[in-house]
């Protein structure tokens, strides 16, 4: 077994000493995250910025009748800007509180974790047990994970299509805990020799530079910035903020190379309040927003790849207008269509969207020639927690896809009894521009045996009902009704 593997198992069996309290898994996770800090700290020789009384010898040592409010103490000072200079380890701990009640239980949770046999000779060792106990949070609590835990096949997939380089600014508007800005910097540095073929200024530009990201949860933000601490990755153009106002039109998340990302799905709690999305601007969901953003974003020639959930391909009204300003501005070259059972989230089908910004700011005529549709849905195994998705799964789309970033390599229509086909604009415009286009008859697993469980059937009814009120909210808005319906809207939701 991998030596990271074996800790997560050891690290995600203390959990049970905590959940009878009825402490949640992410909640769990968060505490070990600051356990952790200090516990690594400790392993890698790297305690300078920790003041002494709170380094993890000092708790380890301490009696059982003080290590609590030590502990508790820590939590404060490690997260008050005043008393610690480095601003990494005060974005990790602020406004950080500890859910442990019972000292016994603390005293426990540090004496086992100091009597794991930990590792220091991989540059990735810590980061892959952390990316392992999300993975595992992932996996524990279906209902909403998905918006912050991206399945790693998937990531490493799009990255690989993607090619980040050297040099390019790398965006994701919706950061979650870090997998794809990880993975894009893993991609880099393994084509540079961990960056040691690099000029100084290039690396001081890979190493500082090159990977921007928001998040807009506290506690996941947490996470996300241990996760890149982990993985020596500079947290300065990471932000605490919400893509979607004004924080999102910042300088330094304009003008990417390339966009990575899967934005969150469902209800947003009202439109965005920034004044540069023309399309979706009061539209009150997240997904089509996010959509606008990633288009906006990117520079001239820039490319992305992002993960959208079905209603973003055939929705009308604004939904529409978003796809033809995509397909104009944009080559919006492939589309792969995801199968079922891989998200941890509401139940939402799912898709993969990969285009280039058009080179002219103002096009002439549309972008998007033809799109490329991959169809991994249907015929497709039931994926799950007994059937986890491998990167082998991918490797028939990988091949049709081909080797270029932007979707220009010569490829195959596999006709209607394939996988693969182009559709000219011309056709999806004769479809009133809608892309959720299928041929194959879905014969899979997972269409014939349904969900796996009563927690799964009643999240897919949760995303319908929720993807519904939001098409209704939508309306009203666009109507400009003050008639009061969208207060008993929010109640309804509620």
């Amino acid at each position: 077994m991998n030596p990271a593997t074996d800790l997560v198992n050891k690290l995600w069996r203390l959990c049970a000493m905590l959940r009878k309290d009825g402490v949640t898994y992410q909640q769990y996770v968060t505490e070990l995250t600051y356990l952790l800090f200090l516990k690594m700290a400790s392993e890698q020789k790297d305690e300078s910025r920790i003041p002494e009384k709170y380094r993890w010898s000092a708790l380890k040592s301490a009696p059982e009748t003080e290590v609590l409010q030590r502990y508790r103490q820590a939590l404060i000072d490690l997260g008050d800007g005043t008393k610690i200079a480095d601003r990494s380890v005060v974005a990790i701990f602020q406004n950080a509180a500890t859910i442990v009640r019972e000292p016994v239980n603390l005293r426990r949770l540090i004496d086992a974790i100091d009597g794991l046999h930990w590792f220091s000779e991989e540059r990735d060792a810590f980061g892959d047990t952390y990316e392992g106990l999300l993975q595992k949070m992932a996996e524990e609590t279906k209902r909403g994970a998905g918006q912050y835990f991206t399945p790693r096949v998937l990531i490493e997939v799009m990255v690989g299509l993607m090619q980040p380089q050297v040099g390019e600014l790398v965006q994701d508007p919706a950061a979650g805990t870090g997998g794809f800005l990880i993975a894009a910097d893993h991609f880099m540095r393994a084509t540079t020799d961990d960056y040691f073929e690099l000029s100084p200024k290039q690396q001081t530009f890979q190493l500082q530079s090159a990977l921007r990201g928001i998040e807009n949860v506290q506690d996941t933000f947490r996470l996300l910035l241990m996760n890149l601490h982990l993985h020596k990755i500079d947290p300065d153009n990471l932000d605490l903020a919400d893509t979607l106002s004004p924080s999102g039109t910042q300088p330094k998340f304009k003008n990417a190379d390339l966009i990575l990302t899967n934005p969150p799905f469902g209800p947003a709690g009202g439109p965005p309040t920034r004044d540069d999305l023309t399309i979706t601007d009061r539209v009150s969901s997240y997904q089509l927003p996010f959509v606008e953003h990633c288009i906006r974003a990117l520079k001239p020639g820039g490319r992305a790849a992002i993960v959208v959930p079905d209603n973003v391909l055939f929705d009308d009204g604004k939904g529409k207008q978003l796809r033809q300003r995509l397909m104009n501005w944009c080559d919006l070259h492939t589309i792969l269509r995801l199968p079922t059972g891989i998200f941890y989230a509401q139940g939402v089908k799912t898709n993969v969207l990969f285009f280039t910004r058009s080179k002219e700011e103002a096009p002439a005529k549309d972008a998007t020639e033809a799109a490329w549709i991959y169809d991994m849905r249907c015929g497709a195994p039931a994926y799950g927690k007994t059937n986890p998705l491998k990167l082998s799964d991918f490797d028939s789309f990988v091949a049709a896809f081909g080797t270029d970033a932007y979707g220009r390599a010569a490829r195959t229509d596999q006709g209607e009894e394939g996988r693969f086909r182009r559709f000219t604009r011309a056709e999806i415009a004769a479809r009133s521009d809608n892309l959720d286009i299928t041929w194959l008859k879905d014969t899979s697993d997972a269409a014939e045996d349904g969900l796996e469980a009563p927690e799964d059937v009643a999240a897919a009814i949760e995303g319908h009902l929720s993807a519904a009120l939001d098409e209704i909210r939508a309306l009203v808005e666009e109507l400009g009704n003050e008639t009061g319906i969208p207060d008993a809207i929010e109640e309804a939701a509620e």
